[in-house]
């Protein structure tokens, strides 16, 4: 079984940390499980999907936020409190975090933001 890996991400735009424990699904198989069988996000919490342009939240049991990036890690595309069942897309995006519902207001991440994404291969 494979190391997970995480990063953490900030907003170069305003120098502020928005997640410090995101997963990175890589993998065909963790992109499309995805958040699945999760009952929620903590804050600081979230899913980083690379490479990915369009998500789905069916079969989940909870609201999240959903940031499309494109190759530059920059905002093209936000989604607020995308509810169980939805789905969404963006055809320029090359990744997409998503967070807690509600993260995107509390760290005022805009279209055109700058995300900087920092990995770590450890657990902890």
């Amino acid at each position: 079984m494979k190391a997970k890996i995480y990063c953490r991400v900030s907003n170069a735009h305003n120098q502020t940390t928005i997640a410090n424990r995101i997963e990175v699904a890589r993998g065909f198989f963790s992109r499309l499980r995805g958040l699945l069988g999760r009952k929620n996000l903590k804050a600081g919490e979230g899913l980083l999907l690379w490479p990915c342009s369009s998500i789905h939240c069916l079969g989940m049991h909870f609201t999240i936020d959903v940031i499309f990036l494109d190759r530059q890690t920059r905002v093209i595309s936000l989604r607020e409190n995308l509810t169980p069942g939805s789905r969404a897309s963006h055809r320029q995006a090359r990744c997409v975090l998503e967070l807690k519902a509600g993260e995107v207001k509390k760290h005022h991440i805009n279209i055109g933001d700058q995300l900087m994404i920092n990995f770590q291969t450890n657990d902890k």
